[in-house]
């Protein structure tokens, strides 16, 4: 298992009462393993937290006010309330401007591409390079029992490929990066939706040898159903690989995404051998490092005359005329564009080679976007007003003293607005469940990105879907498989919190005033199969389905038929079948049969059960249930389904091809 650098940026400050009343302000202080900055009080004496600071405080101006009460001077009231008004007021500031700095200086993104485009090798040097992990583990470096840090799964390390998502958080160079790495499989697209969520940043990795791929599609479309920005590295130029161009023009019309390359490739194949940065006009040639050390780089002007002598003859006149050719395609795109999704940042390099990986991490840092406003309904107290243009854009930079009510008309109800990532008041999302990450306590894990306000361990939050108070005791920083216990978090972050069966995925958390996140639907499943175990393997096999269908692996549906209780597993993808089982034999010790049913759809009757009475019997088409209770159509194919929306279309009523939790 490989270890981690902690960082001690991702650690709580803390206030000094003494500093406090001096007036002091916070001074900086560097982490041991990153050159990233957090707020700290500079004082000798002993610290407390904020919000014991404040309760400090309270109780010395309080017992003044009584002495002086028992004097007979009426004066000393009205002196000791407005201490407690400055003191509270100097809190406040003191927590707003560490929000804003803290939100200021995290970048939270999520990888997507093609199997085999090598986004699990992308993710480990990054992790290299940000001096997160000290040796890449390469996925095919089997002679030295070692994997990637990112696939954590038997499965993963076997196979050579992410089937499930996993995040990591680093620092590198005063920013706070949370990356989320997502299955690479299609098949795992509602998984890859669940964790895009959490993202506020898209990377897309292009194999540069094949370009955009029927995978890369699907996988692209998700994430344009979120609307973030996409930055893309084409990979693998260290093997022969399309011109740059051309993959230019597939973005454009696969896409409809203009592109706008900020690193150039100086050939390929064996060939390749720099990259040209358009950003400062300069030429870097790398030199290859060791097996899992980074490359290393020297840079030259364009217009340097030893260029010739360094790069081979053909190469230096190409990359001439192509550099004129960059010209055509315009100047540098504004943020506007790039935060709107309308141009994606492109660089060239390899991951494996480690070339060009350091400028793309450290323009993604520069471009990319911090945590911004999420919608949500809930009290008017704790939303923004619905801005209908450039959300992206305009509001995450606006101070947030400008905090207000959603909406003067519905003062006092439940409204829709927006969430500001640096409002005083904590909530998050829970947008994935991960059971058996350490298989030998059969531990579940929910992963929560903080969507606002300061996290702290120990807090007290509520579920709003069920209105269950927890004691949010025991979070940790995940990194893979590998944890650390946190002490707080800000938004943009993602932490894991234990799971006693309280959370589902899509659910909201918070603190203060009441709000509410949109759901995350479920995809359409189109593959359907009853799994069967051994008579003396049921209890087992029960576990398992409910531990499993409790994280999101799949989708459980059953039959009306009381006397067949084997599950109905509803998947989007074969590899799904295959991950279930796998996984029911290796973490539950039970082996499973599969009996595939013929159907391909599957509709949600929002009518429920009075709506399926009214339509009576229909041909090719089964009636089943959710883990709900919740009727399901299952239809052989679209023809079928459009028959018996024809027919009884009118006694059905809605139909939906998303589940969402009850009460979503």
């Amino acid at each position: 298992m490989q270890r981690f650098a902690q960082c001690d940026c991702t650690l709580g400050s803390t206030y000094s009462l003494h500093n406090e009343r001096q007036g002091l302000r916070p001074a900086r202080l560097r982490c041991s393993r990153a050159t990233t900055t957090i707020d700290r009080i500079d004082t000798k004496a002993d610290t407390v937290d904020l919000a014991e600071t404040a309760s400090s405080s309270s109780r010395v101006v309080i017992t003044s006010s009584a002495t002086s009460s028992s004097n007979g001077h009426s004066s000393g009231d009205a002196a000791a309330l407005k201490d407690i008004n400055t003191s509270s007021s100097r809190e406040k500031e003191d927590l707003a401007i560490l929000l804003a700095e803290e939100v200021a200086r995290r970048r939270n993104f999520a990888i997507i591409s093609h199997p085999d485009a090598g986004k699990t090798t992308m993710t480990e040097k990054l992790l290299l390079y940000g001096g997160a992990i000290h040796e890449a583990g390469e996925v095919k470096a089997r002679a030295h029992n070692r994997s990637a840090t990112s696939d954590w799964m038997e499965l993963e390390k076997s196979r050579g490929i992410s089937i499930t998502s996993t995040a990591m958080t680093w620092c590198y160079q005063g920013t706070q990066l949370n990356l989320l790495d997502t299955p690479g499989h299609q098949d795992f697209s509602e998984d890859t939706y669940r964790t895009l969520a959490a993202a506020d940043n898209a990377v897309l990795l292009v194999d540069g040898a094949k370009g955009i791929e029927p995978q890369t599609r699907k996988l692209f479309s998700v994430a344009k159903l979120r609307g973030l920005p996409v930055f893309t590295f084409v990979n693998k130029m260290d093997r022969p690989a399309l011109n740059g161009f051309i993959i230019i023009e597939q973005l454009e019309t696969e896409f409809n995404l203009q592109s706008y390359p900020v690193t150039w490739p100086i050939g390929s194949g064996d060939r390749f051998c720099g990259v040209y940065h358009r950003p400062t006009n300069k030429v870097l040639l790398y030199t290859k490092g060791g097996r899992g050390k980074g490359a290393t780089g020297i840079q030259y002007d364009l217009d340097d005359p030893a260029l010739q002598d360094l790069i081979e003859a053909d190469l230096y006149e190409q990359l001439q005329e192509e550099v004129e050719l960059l010209q055509v395609l315009g100047e540098e795109p504004s943020r506007e564009d790039i935060m709107a999704g309308r141009v994606t940042p492109i660089f060239f390099g390899s991951a494996f080679n480690n070339f060009g990986v350091d400028l793309f991490l450290n323009s993604f840092i520069q471009m990319s976007c911090r945590p911004i406003p999420t919608r949500a309904k809930g009290n008017p107290a704790a939303l923004l007003p619905v801005v209908e243009e450039e959300q992206r854009v305009g509001i995450s930079g606006s101070s947030s003293s400008s905090l207000g009510t959603g909406s003067s008309s519905s003062s006092g109800g439940s409204i829709e607005g927006l969430v500001r990532p640096d409002s005083p008041h904590f909530s998050g999302l829970v947008f994935k469940l991960q059971a058996n990450m350490d298989p030998k306590h059969r531990d579940k894990v929910a992963f929560v990105r903080v969507v606002s306000g300061r996290f702290q361990k120990g807090m007290k939050a509520k579920v709003a879907r069920t209105g269950r108070t927890l004691s949010l005791s025991r979070p940790q920083q995940m990194f893979a498989q590998s944890r650390a216990t946190v002490q707080e978090g800000f938004a943009g972050d993602v932490i894991g919190l234990t799971n006693p069966g309280a959370f589902a995925i899509g659910d909201t958390i918070y603190a203060g005033p009441e709000i509410n996140f949109p759901p995350i639907p479920s995809f359409s499943p189109e593959l359907f199969a009853y799994m069967r175990c051994a008579p003396n393997q049921k209890k087992a096999f029960n576990k398992g389905i409910d531990g499993l269908l409790g994280e999101g692996a799949m989708q459980v549906l059953y039959s009306q038929d009381e006397y067949i209780t084997d599950p109905i597993l509803a998947a989007v993808g074969q590899l799904q079948f295959e991950v279930v089982q796998y996984r029911m034999k290796d973490e539950y010790g039970v082996d499973t049969t599969l009996e595939p049913l013929g159907f391909s759809m599957a509709r949600w009757v929002i009518g429920s059960w009075p709506a399926v009475e009214a339509a009576g019997r229909m041909f090719n088409t089964q009636i089943v249930k959710d883990r709900y209770g919740r009727p399901v159509l299952l239809f052989r194919n679209e023809f079928a389904f459009k028959q018996v929306m024809a027919e009884e279309g009118d006694k059905l009523g809605d139909l939906s091809p998303y589940a969402l939790p009850p009460g979503s």
